[in-house]
Parts: structure tokens; sequence; C-alpha cells
């Protein structure tokens, strides 16, 4: 009972931080319908950018988390305008060949970490790293526990701005429903584009949670694919607070299975759990 108790705890501290690593592709992917599969990638890149300003300037993680946000943000501004002049502008089959852009650019991503830092592992070094606290029987790392607490800040924050700023409105209105947004004189487009950029800047600090959690390497991504799709999916495309909920349960699920079947099992959760909401409720939890 212990054993089980325990990791349902651990398993709300990992789901805070699956939300974490998962609303910016619930904006990206669940309001915009951009596919961008390279989403983790980007994640990857930007615990990397948190490592070498650790490493180099001694800069705490969460820091460096934050000063990195506003240059994720002009990558993502970026990165839409390039896929909307290459894809969306051009016609209907911008889904099919928006994934193949993303994944080219998940590859290049890859490609240029390992060119630079190598294939190992790599760490990051603050005080709070290393370090447990106990509770009775249980013993939670710290790294944990400010994970879970910036994790749970940052996704409340994205929904607060989404829903009572005068931006964070005109990014739902735009969508669902594009061209009444047009009518009104608002231009989508660029709406889109700043909402892709909010998207990308919050991997900044998203990314020093990963790094702090645990080591990076080159490759992680592919284990945060069916992850995040995994939590936006089942919270349903668009709903901040579900994203939240649905971390919650595929953290406790990982947690769980991890404790009672093996570390082996855990990583299939995701996908198992995404296959049964496609088949139960395949508007999510909290879909639109």
């Amino acid at each position: 009972m212990d054993l089980l108790l325990g990791a349902v705890v651990l398993g709300v501290l990992l789901g805070c931080f699956y939300a974490a690593v998962s609303v910016g592709l619930s904006v990206s992917f669940g309001l915009l319908d951009v596919p961008h599969v390279a989403h983790p990638a980007f994640l990857v890149l930007a615990s990397y950018g948190v490592y070498q300003l650790n490493e180099s300037y001694d800069i705490d993680p969460l820091l460096a988390g934050l000063i990195i946000t506003p240059l994720f943000f002009l990558f993502g501004l970026l990165a839409y305008r390039v896929y909307y002049e290459t894809f969306e502008r051009r016609g209907s089959d911008a889904g099919v060949r928006g994934i193949a852009f993303f994944f080219g650019i998940a590859f290049i991503i890859e490609v240029l970490i390992i060119m630079q830092f190598g294939v190992d592992q790599r760490s990051v070094t603050a005080t709070y790293i290393g370090k447990s606290w106990r509770f009775g029987e249980f013993r939670i790392p710290i790294r944990q526990l400010v994970a879970f607490a910036v994790a749970l800040g940052l996704t409340v924050l994205l929904a607060v701005y989404l829903s009572k700023t005068f931006m964070g409105r005109a990014i739902r209105a735009v969508a669902q429903d594009e061209e009444a947004l047009r009518l009104m004189g608002a231009n989508p487009v660029r709406i889109k584009q700043f909402a892709f950029g909010i998207a990308t800047a919050v991997l900044g600090i998203a990314g020093a949670l990963l790094i702090i959690v645990a080591p990076v390497e080159p490759t992680l991504d592919r284990a945060y694919i069916g992850r995040t799709f995994c939590v936006v999916v089942m919270a349903g495309l668009g709903s901040i607070s579900g994203t939240l909920i649905a971390a919650i349960i595929l953290g406790v699920a990982e947690s769980i299975v991890l404790t009672m079947f093996g570390a082996s099992w855990a990583p299939a959760i995701s996908f198992a759990m995404l296959l049964g909401v496609l088949a139960v409720r395949p508007q999510g939890l909290l879909g639109r």
C-alpha cells in the first residue's frame, strides 16, 4: 500500500512536469493545427542551451531557461513564417508536407547537437539537485519538487494568458474561426505566428526542467514524441487545463506501471493511453 501511495505521489510530480513540456504543443498543434512533430526536438535544444549557460557561466538552470526564452520566441516566429510561406499558404496538403518539414527540422537539430556536444549525456548543477526531502518513509528528490512547482506555475500562467488577455483571446478565436477574425480586420497569420512564438518560448523553461529532472542526450526527443502528443490528444485539442489533467493521469499511470511491472513497460503506457482515448473519446477529456 505504501509502495502504491509513493508511486501516486511521484506520478503527480511527474505529471506536472509532463504538462510543462506539453503546453507549447497544446498551443501549436491543438489550437493552430500545425503538425509540430519537432516540438520535442525544440525541447531538447532548449535543454542544451540551459546546459551551455550553466556549464560556461555557472548560471542557475531556471534562470538560464528564462534567459533563452526570448531567443526561442524569435525562433518560433521564424519557424512558423517559414512553414506558412512554404506549405500552409499553398494549399490543403499542408498537413502532410508540414509533418515532413518538421521531421526534417527535428533531424537537423539532433545532428547539430551531436556535432556540438557529442552523444554523451549532459547534466546541470544547482543547489537543489542531488538532495531529497524525507516525509516519513517517502523520499522525494528536491529537483522533482522544483520541477513540479515551476511546471504548475508555467501551465497556470499560460492558461490565464490565453483566457484573460486580448491576444490570448485572439489566439483562441483564430483557432475557432479564422475567416471571421479576418473579416473583423485582424490578421490571422500574424496572430498564429505570435502564438507559435509563445508555444516555442515556453520551451525555454520546459527545457530547463527537462535537464533538471534528468540528464539529456541528443536523441531524447524520441522518448517525448509519444508522451507529449498523448497528453495533448487526451486533454482535448487546445485545452490547457485539460493538458494539466491529462499529464497528471499519464504521470501517475507511468509511475504505477514502473513500480509494479518495471521500467521496460513504462514507455508503452503513453501510446496505449493514446490509442485508448482515440478509440473511446476522440475529442479528449476537455475537447472543443
